[in-house]
């Protein structure tokens, strides 16, 4: 595989930026529709389903068809939600990248480009929670460059800067379907130091956990 350079972001990389994050968050459509189907209220509704029709209708076809109407309508809501956590952060942070991250001093975004294709995002900005911390945020790389180091490279860039600037930690916040994710965190050192869902009926619902880790930078 050609070189992957590491760079700051410039003027100009946004469309790109825009569009790789839009595609990773795409990506965990399938794995969250799996773990709704896992949990036990989503099972119960959909046996429940089957068996009223079953008894009622004394036919096979419109419990199925219920069901399956009804697995449509989940995954599309997910979709639906998916949809607008995109939008709204192409609308925030990611629509005014130089002002959030570039302008401030203890904050950036670094890109990752391979043959003038851009292949990898990642940033980090002040954490109100965390004062001796940075939070490394908008984590992305392009499927066919996973595997490769290119998130390491990221992760590392995020923490050596951390460093410089005199923070003590880098902390994160990754999901519970986010399972690459995690494996990559924790085998460069990071630290599960949280477990919560947000104050969202239907993450509450359906246990969509998130997870936040911290990276410790300084010898206690």
């Amino acid at each position: 595989m050609a070189l992957v350079e590491i760079r700051e972001y410039r003027e100009g990389d946004g469309p790109a930026v825009r569009e790789l994050f839009t595609l990773g968050m795409s990506e965990h459509v399938p794995t969250s529709f799996v773990h709704v189907l896992k949990q036990p209220l989503s099972q119960m509704l959909l046996v429940c389903t089957f068996c009223a029709l079953m008894a009622s209708s004394k036919s096979f076809l419109l419990p199925i068809l219920a069901v399956t109407l009804l697995l449509a309508a989940a995954r599309q809501l997910l979709v639906h939600k998916f949809n607008g956590y995109i939008d709204a952060c192409c609308g925030a942070d990611l629509a005014h990248i130089g002002d959030t991250y570039m302008s401030p001093p203890d904050a950036c975004f670094w890109v990752a480009e391979c043959e003038g294709r851009l292949v990898g995002t990642v940033s980090c900005l002040p954490n109100p929670s965390y004062p001796d911390c940075l939070e490394l945020k908008r984590m992305s790389v392009r499927r066919g460059y996973r595997r490769t180091g290119v998130a390491k490279k990221l992760c590392r860039t995020v923490a050596e800067f951390t460093r410089a600037r005199g923070y003590a930690g880098v902390v994160l916040v990754t999901s519970v379907v986010q399972t690459d994710a995690q494996k990559l965190y924790e085998g460069l050192g990071y630290s599960k130091v949280r477990e919560f869902v947000e104050a969202d009926i239907a993450a509450k619902l359906m246990n969509f956990s998130l997870f936040e880790y911290r990276l410790d930078l300084v010898q206690k």
